[in-house]
């Protein structure tokens, strides 16, 4: 396992946006049957998704407008941002390059993409942080999400009703003072086939048979340009090494597991949260969800889930909280870090 310490930088702000767009599950499955057993597993009563052109990279500028206003933050005063998502507007250029433009900001900017998922809020956390602590770069943007939906296959009852679009802009700033974050962080790549889009990159080009539906049967039908997930192995891999990794953290940094406020999952489902949850022996009301409002919107969801349900403890408290994501990879990561009396925007959406 690798664990990394990160020192001086503070977080100042979490915004998130969504499209206003909402779908109803309970009528999204309606072809397949009845909703409710599967609601009483997965968690999802709606999810936001963008029915037009639109692209992950505009829920980003939304969000960081409204963060940098907030912050009373100039174009001119960001050193660095860093873009997680898994489905960039183009295969090139980086999103992050998109951004810089578009938001105004120098070019002496450090702007780069991380092409993570469910991990990587996380994974991102660790890398600006990793940038900002010896104080060359004094403001920084951490974007992490999703337009998920736009790979889900309509015809896929195991996929359709999981995912929602959603953007996350964290506001990070050096700090001479300790401001320690600490992270766990793992890769299992021997699970890289469990969560996959086959086809689209330069392993497996997009050709004349990308597009032709295939019907797997039982409610599944999908194309090679649609997400793939093995749904036993990712569950069985979710709820054994999350538990772990997230004890991992508390023993190896010695945190105070009383003195934390919240827990914020990966919104993954609601039953392999739970499972994850009860194994921990951790109580209900410190465990954050937001599932049933968004769905799971992949690298968005921790950030998502911390300004949608502790967006009054954010702006008003001083914080102590883990976030864990786990999914596509395989891979996995854990963060403990502090928030104090941080802007925090609210869900906007577009």
């Amino acid at each position: 396992m690798a664990f990394l310490e990160t020192k001086h930088v503070a977080f100042r702000g979490i915004a998130a946006c969504v499209p206003k767009n909402i779908e109803k599950n309970i009528d999204t499955y309606k072809k397949w049957g009845d909703y409710t057993k599967v609601r009483s597993l997965i968690g999802i009563d709606q999810r936001h998704l963008f029915n037009d052109g639109r692209c992950t990279s505009d829920l980003f500028f939304v969000a960081a407008v409204n963060l940098m206003e907030k912050l009373k933050w100039e174009a001119s005063e960001i050193d660095a941002i860093v873009c997680v998502t898994q489905t960039p507007d183009f295969i090139q250029p980086p999103v992050a390059c998109i951004l810089q433009n578009r938001l105004g900001l120098r070019e002496e900017c450090f702007a780069t993409d991380i092409p993570h998922g469910c991990s990587g809020w996380v994974y991102g956390l660790s890398i600006i942080c990793s940038l900002m602590q010896n104080g060359f770069i004094q403001k920084g943007l951490l974007f992490s999400g999703d337009t998920a939906s736009k790979v889900a296959s309509p015809e896929d009852k195991t996929t359709q009703p999981l995912f929602g679009d959603a953007g996350t802009c964290t506001a990070l700033e050096y700090t001479e003072e300790e401001s320690s974050i600490k992270f766990a962080l793992n890769t299992d790549g021997s699970g890289s086939d469990k969560i996959v889009i086959r086809d689209g990159g330069y392993r497996h080009p997009f050709n004349e048979h990308t597009l032709d539906m295939i019907d797997y049967g039982d409610g599944i039908v999908r194309n090679n340009n649609h997400i793939f997930m093995e749904g036993m192995s990712v569950f069985s891999f979710a709820i054994s090494k999350a538990p772990k990794q997230i004890k991992d953290l508390i023993e190896r940094f010695k945190i105070d597991q009383e003195a934390i406020d919240y827990y914020v999952l990966h919104q993954a489902n609601l039953f392999m949260d739970e499972k994850i949850r009860r194994k921990m022996k951790l109580p209900q009301e410190k465990v954050l969800y937001c599932i049933e409002e968004f769905g799971n919107t992949s690298s968005g969801s921790i950030p998502l889930t911390l300004v949608s349900r502790a967006k009054e403890d954010l702006e008003n408290k001083h914080l102590k909280l883990i976030g864990s994501g786990f999914g596509v990879g395989l891979s996995w990561a854990a963060a403990y870090f502090e928030t104090d009396h941080i802007v925090c925007p609210g869900v906007i959406e577009i």
